[in-house]
């Protein structure tokens, strides 16, 4: 199993560069809930042994490393709003939250790997689209971390202002209890409207109220 190591990152300290950012966001797929990033610079010399691409890792680890990786990295995290999603698009979104995330840094990078294969338009720093980036880079896969626990952090939170829709353990996803959830319970102010399952639920209300 491929795991990530910091050889792109070494390859851009090479270059001259000391401050090297791995970012990455999560939540883009889930019905519910904003889509989350994190951007985070590793000190080379202490590392948290274990990082792996969040998915990759237990709840249990990946709260843990989080906890590591904040105590001894640079990180900073960010979020773009349902609202945002319905109005620009989860792809735009999702840049967004990463933008947001690169700007929230302090000191501010000045080399930054991007998981994906595109670098958000709203970032003027030097970069590098990675694909598949929390397999390959340390950075990203501790960004694709930190992003995955404050996600469901705020959609275990969700869960408790809007019970029955599972939130808890599907962060939003459109697992089956969510999607019937949805058909039983209705819509809340934090389902992503533009989303289809939900658009359709919507469309269906409405065809009924006419």
């Amino acid at each position: 199993m491929n795991t990530p190591d910091y050889n792109l990152e070494q390859e851009a300290r090479a270059q001259g560069y000391l401050r090297i950012a791995g970012v990455d966001e999560v939540g883009r797929g889930p019905l519910a809930g904003p889509v989350s990033a994190a951007a985070v610079i590793l000190n080379p010399d202490d590392i948290p042994a274990g990082l792996n691409d969040s998915k990759k890792l237990t709840a249990r680890a990946r709260a843990a490393l989080a906890a590591e990786i904040e105590a001894r990295a640079t990180v900073a995290v960010a979020h773009a709003s349902v609202e945002e999603i319905d109005t620009l698009n989860i792809l735009r979104a999702s840049h967004l939250a990463m933008e947001r995330a690169v700007a929230a840094l302090s000191p501010q990078p000045d080399f930054l790997l991007i998981d994906g294969n595109m670098i958000p338009r709203g970032l003027t720093l030097p970069a590098r689209a990675v694909v598949k980036g929390d397999a390959r880079s340390l950075s990203i896969a501790a960004a694709s971390i930190v992003a995955k626990v404050w996600r469901d952090r705020i959609m275990v939170d969700l869960a408790q202002q809007f019970p029955g829709y599972g939130w808890e353990t599907n962060a939003g996803y459109p697992s089956k209890a969510h999607r019937a959830a949805l058909q039983n319970l209705g819509v809340t102010p934090h389902h992503r409207r533009s989303f289809k399952p939900v658009h359709n639920i919507l469309y269906q209300e409405k065809t009924v109220s006419d």
